[in-house]
């Protein structure tokens, strides 16, 4: 396309914004902003003085294509948002979302305080979103992510190399027995946003068919994994120590009762996010 013959940008983002609210894309006109935005490397704020290129203007109708096929416009990008950071994400990779921003900010407001150093566990790390999300506010934390998947693990990688290398990474599975023993009852914190959509939960296009499948589905009550999570953290948890677990929406009087009924933890608590759902519980390691 000659350069002189090309649209201005403004009108190549409203086309875009058009096309992409014909596919059933949520928020049209911001993705259609950010993928202007990637495609001529410049922050969103500046969209409005850029000019684009032929190039560019191809560039970005093959990318607006894509995420009208429902493709997340985090795998197009390459990275995702979280509480600062931008997170090398793609296939294989849990995407996180803002909503787990409220589990690190009570993390990082965690009763007891920070004085001194702290070991934190990341259970489930995927991406690392939380893990590095402390360990980036809180250097002096000692902070461990627990990932199994081996699609998910060189994002997970990527990205502690990158934003916090002193954080170790652990490739385990949550339910081994073994897992960290040389951490048991010395651990802080140990955070988690595990699998917990139930499996017959309508999901978005993106999540159906982009997001990996354990690492959004658990079971019929989505509660799958929880049992083994609650014995994991109460294990390395020292007394006192405090143990969250975001969850689905269904889950905010069930969760706080299984990890009563363990009795291995006390002040067992659910909390909501902005819009007034369940969003995660804690609770408190007590003595054996």
């Amino acid at each position: 396309m000659p350069e002189h013959r090309l649209p201005k940008l403004s009108e190549l983002i409203t086309a875009a914004a058009a096309t992409l609210a014909r596919a059933g894309v949520a928020s049209p006109r911001v993705d259609a902003e950010l993928l202007a935005a990637h495609v001529l490397d410049v922050p969103r704020s500046r969209l409005l003085t850029a000019t684009v290129t032929g190039a560019q203007a191809e560039e970005l109708d093959r990318l607006v294509a894509r995420r009208a096929a429902r493709v997340p416009l985090q795998h197009l990008t390459g990275t995702a948002p979280f509480y600062g950071l931008d997170l090398a994400v793609g296939p294989g990779v849990f995407i996180p979302r803002f909503e787990t921003e409220l589990l690190v900010e009570w993390a990082l407001a965690r009763p007891g305080g920070w004085d001194g150093a702290r070991r934190v566990v990341d259970l489930c790390s995927g991406s690392g979103a939380i893990a590095l999300a402390v360990a980036t506010r809180r250097p002096e934390a000692q902070v461990y992510c627990v990932e199994r998947s081996e699609r998910a693990l060189p994002w997970l990688r990527e990205n502690v190399s990158r934003l916090a290398p002193r954080v170790r990474v652990v490739e385990a599975d949550v339910t081994d027995g073994s897992l960290l023993s040389d951490l048991s009852g010395t651990v802080d914190l140990v955070l988690c946003n595990p699998p917990y959509v139930p499996e017959a939960t309508r999901v978005d296009v993106e999540v159906a068919e982009h997001d990996p499948h354990d690492a959004v589905f658990a079971g019929d009550d989505g509660l799958a994994l929880m049992p083994a999570i609650a014995r994991t953290a109460a294990r390395l948890l020292r007394p006192g120590g405090r143990l969250a677990i975001e969850h689905d929406d269904t889950q905010g009087e069930s969760l706080p009762a299984l990890l009563r009924a363990t009795s291995l933890f006390d002040e067992a608590e659910d909390h909501r996010d902005l819009a007034g759902r369940p969003r995660f519980s804690t609770a408190r390691r007590v003595a054996d």
